[in-house]
């Protein structure tokens, strides 16, 4: 019985493969992977999403709520074209 067993899990069709394992973010994988959002895109969804959240704050005339939303656009716009950045350098090796 254990001899079947053995025999059972030792076929080819139990082998592990490539597309059994997941994914791991590595150099090779880097290489072989497009970056599918342009910096555009990434950079118009950010100000469309602030830019909604802002009208809101307006709306309701609240001034420190607006001028936080401003500083936050501000930083997660750099942070955002730092790491389009860091992509586009790693895109091009």
């Amino acid at each position: 019985m254990l001899q079947q067993l053995t025999s059972f899990l030792d076929r080819e069709e139990s082998a592990e493969t490539a597309a059994d394992r997941p994914p791991r973010l590595t150099t090779r994988a880097l290489e072989a992977l497009r970056m599918s959002r342009s910096r555009e895109r990434i950079l118009n969804n950010l100000e469309e999403m602030y830019r909604e959240a802002f009208e809101r704050a307006k709306e309701t005339g609240d001034p420190a709520q607006m001028a936080a939303l401003d500083f936050s656009y501000r930083r997660e716009q750099l942070y955002f074209e730092i790491l389009l950045d860091v992509r586009d350098a790693i895109e091009k090796r």
